[in-house]
């Protein structure tokens, strides 16, 4: 039996907006209002909209929030891609702005890969965001040209796995052991929101079988290099203030055991015009998960 859950402070709603040929998942908190700038948290890979719910029910205002679903994550499919591309998500988020903030500018929060996706379009939509918000999103490591053929391989041994049937997410038998897992890849996380996150972020899709609501072609390597190069004349092109929230604990060592480090990242961001970086105490990358008033309260202090 599932245990004690998370009691939740403001309902969303969910809505599905036909954006780009998918039928896109978008959780919403709140109503627009007149001279209110819409707030837009994007999730990170392998994680669900709903993943901002702790965050949302700390904030001290209301606010109209939009949060979707990325494509071939929670309750937005991906009809039938055997491989994503970056380019993509922000395709999606250029129609779903115009859907939901026509004309306006906005309040622009990713996590993770979410963050990524927020830097390049806050650099190539810069007109669009009011303030940018950048939660653990450090980019990837450098490349060099001599990677291009090993990739290419990777990435076509990995959509023939997909396509085979041999690339598969894991499955569990209970919710219960879909809240273990999230508790135990996360030692900051309480059972009971671990509780609340199985329900949104699994389904029992067939009898006693729980499923992580993503995609498998997600795990394929991408066959297209990170190039800082790119990613920096990109990012000189944010006009908006950003904040830099990193978790206290160091996730890029413990990613990439230093093939990318916090002072490279640090050191990249100096391209951004009109940044600051603060870091939140007693939290690890999932901070909205584990520190989410002191993640609220500075949403709102830095979107006032």
């Amino acid at each position: 039996m599932i245990g004690q859950m998370y009691q939740v402070q403001r309902i969303s709603r969910s809505e599905f907006v036909p954006i780009r040929q998918l039928n896109y998942h978008v959780r919403c908190w709140g109503e627009p209002e007149p001279g209110i700038t819409p707030l837009v948290l994007l999730h990170g890979w392998m994680d669900v909209a709903a993943s901002f719910q702790f965050v949302v029910d700390a904030l001290a205002q209301n606010h109209f929030i939009i949060a979707p679903d990325w494509r071939g994550f929670g309750l937005t499919q991906s009809g039938g891609a055997d491989a994503f591309w970056f380019p993509d998500y922000l395709a999606d988020l250029d129609a779903l702005l115009d859907h939901f903030a026509p004309g306006q500018s906005v309040n622009l929060v990713g996590h993770s890969m979410g963050a990524n996706v927020a830097m390049v379009y806050a650099g190539v939509r810069p007109g669009r965001i009011r303030r940018l918000i950048n939660l653990e999103g450090f980019g990837l490591p450098d490349t060099t040209p001599t990677q291009a053929p090993g990739r290419y391989v990777q990435w076509l041994d990995g959509v023939k796995q997909f396509n085979t049937g041999a690339l598969k997410l894991k499955s569990y038998d209970s919710l219960e052991a879909v809240a273990a897992r999230l508790a135990k890849n996360n030692c900051y996380l309480s059972m009971d929101k671990a509780h609340w996150l199985a329900n949104h972020w699994s389904a029992e899709l067939s009898p006693g079988q729980w499923t992580i609501l993503g995609e498998a072609a997600h795990k394929i390597a991408n066959a297209q290099l990170y190039r800082v190069d790119e990613v920096l004349a990109v990012h000189r092109n944010i006009t908006a203030p950003t904040l830099m929230v990193e978790a206290s604990d160091d996730s890029m060592n413990a990613w990439w055991r230093g093939q990318f480090t916090l002072a490279e990242h640090h050191e990249r961001l100096k391209a951004v015009a009109n940044i600051e970086i603060v870091q939140v105490p007693d939290c690890g990358h999932m901070l909205h998960h584990d520190q989410p008033q002191a993640v609220a309260e500075l949403l709102e202090r830095f979107t006032r």
